[in-house]
C-alpha cells in the first residue's frame, strides 16, 4: 500500500479509503490511485486486514443444493452485489430444510469467520438453535424464513398468486385448479395460501391441490392427472419449469392450450418467452432480491442498531399466450 501511495502520490490512508470504496474521495485522486494500483499489480492481503480490523470482508450464504433456477439467480445477484461493494462470498449448502442440517451449514461459515450471514433455504419453522446463531452475526433470511434477530428479504408470493388465480378468472374460467410445489416450502405454502384466498373471495370452488417438486417431470406428471378432467380449463402451476411439464402432458392429450386449457406459470424464466405457445407467468427478480438481500446485510453490518422493516418485492403479471377466455361452455 506504500508503494501504490508513492506512485500516485497520496497518502497510505488515501489509497485504503479508494480500496474501501470511501465516498470522501476526489473522483481524480481515485483515478491516480486505481492508476497506481493496476500499474504495480497491487493485491490486498484480507487475512492481514482481517487481524487488524476484525472484518474478513466476507459474507456466508446458506442455501439449499439445487439446480432450479431461483437458487443459481439469488446466488448471482447477491455475488454481484457483493463484489461491487468489496465483499466476497462463502457458500455452503443444504441437502435437506432440516434445521439441524441449516444450523450446521451456519456453523460452517461462522468458523471461516464471514461478517454477515444471508439464509436463503425456504424454512416453515424455525428452532431455538437457529435463533441462537443468527444473534451471532448480522442475518438476513430469503424465501419467507423468520427468526427474531435477523433482517428480512422476500418476494410477495401472496400477490404472485392473487394476480395470476384473478388473472384467470377474469377470463371468464369457473375456477382455478393449482399445481403447488413442495409442502415443506414456506414459498409454496404461502402460494397455497393466496390462491385458496382468492377463490374464496370471488365465491368460486376451491378443488384438491396437487403438488410437485419444482420439476418439469413433476409438472408433465400432473398434466397426466388434469388432462384428462374435461372440467379443468386453468391451471396456475407453482414453477415455468413445472407449466413446462404440464403442457406437455396436456398436448399428448389432445388438450390444447390456451384453447382447452390455460396455464399461468411462476418466475418468468428466460425460456418462458420462447415457449409454443409463449408461457403466461408472473415475473420475479430472484437476481434483484439477491442484491437486496446484500445491501440490506450490508446496512446492518455496518450499524447493527439499524431497524430495517421486512421489504417484499412485488411480483409483476407478463400474459403472453397460453392463457385466453374460457369457450361458452367452461365460463364461470
Amino acid at each position: 500500500m506504500r508503494d501504490v501511495a508513492s506512485a500516485a502520490s497520496v497518502s497510505a490512508q488515501t489509497v485504503s479509503r479508494v480500496l474501501s470504496g470511501h465516498p470522501n474521495v476526489q473522483e481524480a485522486t481515485r483515478a491516480r490511485v486505481l492508476a497506481a494500483v493496476e500499474r504495480l499489480g497491487y493485491h490486498r492481503n484480507n487475512t492481514a486486514r482481517a487481524l487488524v480490523t476484525g472484518k474478513s470482508k466476507t459474507v456466508g450464504v446458506v442455501s439449499l443444493a439445487s439446480s432450479f433456477y431461483s437458487r443459481a439467480s439469488l446466488a448471482l445477484g447477491i455475488e454481484h452485489a457483493a463484489r461491487q461493494s468489496g465483499y466476497t462470498v462463502n457458500t455452503a449448502t443444504t441437502a435437506t430444510l432440516d434445521t439441524s442440517a441449516v444450523s450446521e451449514a451456519i456453523n460452517r461459515l461462522i468458523l471461516q469467520g464471514v461478517d454477515g450471514l444471508i439464509i436463503a433455504v425456504p424454512l416453515l419453522d424455525v428452532d431455538d438453535s437457529l435463533e441462537a446463531l443468527t444473534r451471532l452475526k448480522p442475518t438476513v433470511t430469503l424465501d419467507g424464513s423468520r427468526t427474531s434477530a435477523a433482517d428480512v428479504v422476500a418476494i410477495d408470493q401472496t400477490t404472485a398468486v392473487r394476480i395470476a388465480t384473478k388473472h384467470l378468472l377474469d377470463l371468464g374460467h369457473r375456477t382455478v385448479w393449482h399445481v403447488a410445489g413442495p409442502e415443506e416450502w414456506n414459498d409454496a405454502a404461502s402460494r397455497v395460501a393466496g390462491w385458496r384466498a382468492t377463490l374464496e373471495e370471488a365465491n368460486r370452488e376451491v378443488p384438491p391441490v396437487l403438488h410437485g417438486d419444482w420439476s418439469p417431470e413433476s409438472g408433465y406428471s400432473n398434466g397426466l392427472i388434469l388432462g384428462r378432467m374435461p372440467e379443468v380449463t386453468a391451471v396456475l402451476v407453482a414453477s415455468d419449469e413445472m407449466a413446462f411439464g404440464l403442457m406437455r402432458a396436456m398436448a399428448e392429450l389432445g388438450r390444447r392450450v390456451p384453447e382447452d386449457v390455460s396455464v399461468v406459470g411462476i418466475d418468468d424464466i428466460a425460456l418462458a418467452a420462447y415457449a409454443t405457445p409463449p408461457l403466461t407467468t408472473v415475473s420475479q427478480s430472484f437476481e434483484a432480491t439477491g442484491q437486496r438481500a446484500f445491501f440490506h446485510l450490508l446496512r446492518q453490518m455496518r450499524d447493527p442498531e439499524t431497524v430495517q422493516e421486512p421489504e417484499l418485492v412485488t411480483p409483476r403479471l407478463i400474459v403472453r399466450g397460453t392463457t385466453a377466455a374460457a369457450r361458452d361452455g367452461a365460463q364461470g
